[in-house]
């Protein structure tokens, strides 16, 4: 194969050459094609093609069930499709009914001091004269207890891992 400049000088024979050694390996033939004979050259694939199919037309197949492989569970899709649904029987044995659920922690005292700041920010930033101060007291006393509030929240925020817990053993769920 000799090469020009940019490339090889005839393209389409260099093409030809490597279509040939590829049908010759068995690239891109269909079975009944390698039953037949192997492939030599691409002047002999280019004559099957340009006649009608001289060999025996394919046997009909029947939808054969697939082999379970990784993708799935040996179901074909029409199967899945078009019969009824398997989950949809009428009776109710196999359902599901999830555990009850654990039940909600007592909230402790800094929970209602965080509540109570939280509470009184708001009052005293929409309504501060219904507690009897004006809204140039009021809404400064509103934005320090809101602050409060949630500086508390975040410093009540665990951090590292539960009591007890070994801090060497890895992921902690």
């Amino acid at each position: 194969m000799s090469r020009g400049k940019d490339g090889p000088e005839d393209v389409d024979a260099t093409f030809a050459e490597i279509v040939a050694d590829l049908r010759a390996e068995g690239v891109g033939l269909f079975p009944e094609d390698e039953l037949e004979k192997p492939a030599g050259k691409a002047t002999e694939k280019a004559e099957k093609a340009e006649k009608p199919s001289e060999k025996s037309p394919r046997p009909e197949t029947s939808e054969a069930e697939p082999e379970p492989g990784w993708r799935g569970g040996g179901t074909s899709w029409d199967k899945t499709l078009f019969e009824d649904d398997p989950a949809g029987s009428s009776d109710d044995e196999g359902h599901f009914v999830p555990p009850e659920p654990p039940p909600l922690p007592r909230p402790r005292k800094g929970a209602f001091i965080v509540l109570l700041f939280f509470l009184l920010g708001l009052l005293l930033l929409i309504a501060p004269t219904l507690i009897g101060m004006g809204t140039r007291l009021g809404t400064p006393l509103g934005i320090l207890a809101l602050a409060t509030a949630i500086a508390l929240l975040l410093l009540r925020v665990r951090q590292g891992p539960p009591p007890g817990a070994d801090p060497h053993n890895g992921a902690q769920v």
